[in-house]
């Protein structure tokens, strides 16, 4: 017998309380980067369909193998270039096999998401007690090689079981990216869980694997999405969400490199957009979901600006100047 859903409400986005973003951004902008991991022995995403039930599949594991070998440290360049913190969505299993991305990761202080084990294994199939076990294991795996506690979560494939936001709720959770289904966050029926956006559309692997569309393209939907977005949110004033979701094996590739470049420099260029992360989108919801007075906004990694902790590194003192903020000197 078929079920209506009874994680979330029906709730029209021209029918809510406005949210309002810090310093009047009416786009708050994230990247969710994906870092994941295979075995060489499961299926797992495709390039060639053909190789799929082979041990090795050697085509496709190579393909997906470039994204922590090289990828991903493409990805880092530009990121550091406009000083964007990632929301790294880390399988669990990435921590003992490849450090250094962890290591970048922490030295950038990227949000850390949960994203299940690995992503040869979907997020499925699982008793409430198996499930409680198998999450406690992904969410103290990461706080123990990354230094922080996950408070968000994207299952591999975007997965869940009935009970995921519930038991992820008991481990300190507060908010899910699995629900690909608004421009603004919005409160679970779950106590104090939130579905934060996300998307399958602004997703390289649909735009540039399923749909087969070019560099030039991806740039252009990158623009088209903020515009929109910003011109909605201004003519209703109500902030809006948009993600971008990478994964290093498709976008980390050499002949990608100058459209994720073109898309992140207009993106950071526009005056109406806050770069931030998924945490921080949520941290500063929150407070207006559970009907308080929300204090002004305070990020502990840079008192509220988008720029991060005045540390030495030069990507973060760049970023410094593109918001208008002066060089600091730091002793």
């Amino acid at each position: 017998m078929s079920k209506d859903i009874t994680l979330f409400d029906y709730s029209p986005i021209t029918e809510r309380e406005p949210i309002h973003w810090p310093e009047g951004k009416r786009v708050a902008f994230y990247i969710g980067l994906n870092i994941e991991h295979f075995y060489v022995d499961l299926p797992g995403t495709a390039t060639y369909e053909g190789t799929t039930a082979l041990t090795p599949d050697s085509l496709n594991y190579g393909w997906r193998d470039y994204g922590p070998r090289v990828g991903i440290w493409r990805i880092i360049d530009l990121l550091d270039k406009y000083g964007i913190r990632a929301s790294a969505l880390l399988n669990s299993d990435v921590g003992e096999r490849y450090p250094q991305i962890i290591a970048a990761g922490r030295e950038r202080d990227w949000a850390w998401l949960a994203h299940g084990s690995s992503n040869s294994h979907l997020h499925t199939g699982l008793t409430v007690e198996e499930e409680r076990a198998v999450l406690r294991d992904i969410v103290t795996t990461i706080e123990k090689t990354t230094g922080q506690r996950p408070r968000g979560w994207m299952g591999p494939g975007l997965t869940e079981t009935f009970h995921t936001p519930e038991l992820f709720a008991e481990l300190g959770g507060q908010y899910v990216l699995d629900w690909t289904n608004d421009d603004q966050p919005y409160p679970l029926n779950v106590p104090g869980m939130l579905s934060v956006p996300y998307s399958v559309e602004l997703n390289d692997i649909g735009i540039f694997v399923s749909k087969g569309l070019a560099g030039p393209d991806f740039v252009q939907m990158v623009k088209d999405q903020v515009d929109q977005l910003h011109a909605e949110a201004e003519a209703a004033d109500s902030g809006r969400v948009m993600a971008l979701a990478l994964h290093p094996f498709v976008i980390g590739q050499a002949f990608r490199r100058r459209y994720l470049d073109e898309a992140l420099d207009y993106v950071t260029g526009h005056p109406g957009v806050w770069l931030t992360t998924s945490d921080d989108i949520a941290e500063h919801y929150a407070p207006r979901r559970l009907n308080r007075e929300a204090p002004p906004f305070r990020s502990e990694r840079g008192r509220g600006c988008p720029c991060g902790p005045l540390r030495r590194t030069p990507w973060r003192l760049r970023n410094r100047l593109r918001h208008g903020h002066p060089p600091v000197t730091v002793r």
